[in-house]
C-alpha cells in the first residue's frame, strides 16, 4: 500500500493547488485569470512562479496567507483517507471530485459570504447525479426540496430580521443580511446530494454548528471588547458542508456520537 499512496499523495497537491487558486480568483470577477496580490494597497497581478513557488508579492512583499497550507494539509489528508476508505456506491474518483466541490464552496462561502451561481450551476448538476446514482428519484428530488424549502423560510424570517434591524442601524446601515440566498440554494444542492431524511439532519446539525461558533465568536469580541462588530453575521453554508462531509465521508463517526443517525 505504501507506493499505492502516492497516487492520492499527488492528486491531494494537485487539489490542493486547484483550490487555493480557484478560490483566489473565482470570488474577483468569475474568470480563470492571473490571481493578484490581496494586500488592498497593492493589488498588483503575483507573477505564476511565485504564486506557485509561495513566494511574496514581488511588489508589496506581502505573505501569502496560512490558509494555503491549511488547504494542503486538508486535501492531502482527504485524498489519502478517501483512497484507502471510498464512500459506499461513490469510490475513490467520484468522492474524491465531489469533496473538491464541497471543500471549494465551503472556502468561499467562508472568506466571502458568496456562494457562486457558476459553482451553484455546477452544484446542481454534480449533486442530482450522484444523489441519483445512490438512491431512489423520489428520495433525492425530495430532499432537494425540503432542503429548499427550510431554507427558504429562514431566508424569509432572515430578511425581516434585516429590515428591523437596519431601522435600529437608521444611516449606519451596513448591508449585512442575517441569511442569503446562496444559502438557499446551497441546500437545495445539499438536498439532492443527501436526499430525504438526511437533509433535515444535516441543517439542524448545520445550524447548530453554527449558533456554537457564533458564540464563541461572540466571547472572544467581549473579551477583546470590539463590541461594535458584534451584529456581523456569519456564513451558515460552510457549517452545512462540513456536516455533510462527515455523513459522506465518515458515517461511522456520526453513528458513534449520535446512535440515532
Amino acid at each position: 500500500m505504501g507506493i499505492s499512496l502516492f497516487v492520492p499523495i499527488i492528486l491531494g497537491l494537485l487539489a490542493g493547488y486547484l483550490i487555493n487558486y480557484l478560490a483566489d480568483v473565482l470570488p474577483d470577477n468569475l474568470k480563470l485569470t492571473r490571481p493578484i496580490c490581496k494586500n488592498p494597497d497593492c493589488r498588483n497581478p503575483i507573477k505564476w512562479s511565485d504564486y506557485f513557488l509561495f513566494r511574496r508579492c514581488s511588489n508589496c512583499q506581502k505573505k501569502r496567507p496560512f490558509r494555503v497550507l491549511l488547504v494542503f494539509l486538508i486535501t492531502l489528508s482527504m485524498a489519502i483517507t478517501i483512497w484507502v476508505s471510498p464512500p459506499a456506491k461513490l469510490g475513490f474518483w467520484l468522492g474524491f471530485l465531489l469533496f473538491i466541490y464541497l471543500f471549494l464552496v465551503a472556502l468561499i462561502d467562508f472568506e466571502t459570504r458568496l456562494v457562486l451561481r457558476i459553482l451553484s450551476l455546477i452544484g446542481f448538476v454534480l449533486c442530482l447525479v450522484l444523489g441519483l446514482q445512490q438512491r431512489t428519484w423520489q428520495s433525492t428530488l425530495l430532499g432537494g426540496a425540503v432542503g429548499f424549502g427550510i431554507m427558504f423560510v429562514f431566508y424569509l424570517l432572515g430578511g425581516l430580521f434585516t429590515r428591523w434591524r437596519n431601522k435600529r442601524l437608521g444611516n449606519a446601515q451596513d448591508g449585512e443580511e442575517a441569511l442569503g440566498s446562496g444559502d438557499v440554494t446551497l441546500a437545495t444542492i445539499l438536498g439532492l446530494l443527501l436526499g430525504w431524511p438526511l437533509i433535515w439532519f444535516n441543517l439542524l446539525l448545520g445550524i447548530l454548528l453554527a449558533g456554537v461558533f457564533s458564540l464563541l465568536m461572540i466571547f472572544a469580541l467581549i473579551i477583546s471588547r470590539k463590541y461594535k462588530s458584534m451584529m456581523v453575521f456569519i456564513a451558515y453554508g460552510p457549517f452545512f458542508i462540513l456536516v455533510a462531509i462527515l455523513l459522506i465521508y465518515f458515517p461511522a463517526w456520526v453513528s458513534a456520537l449520535l446512535p440515532a443517525v
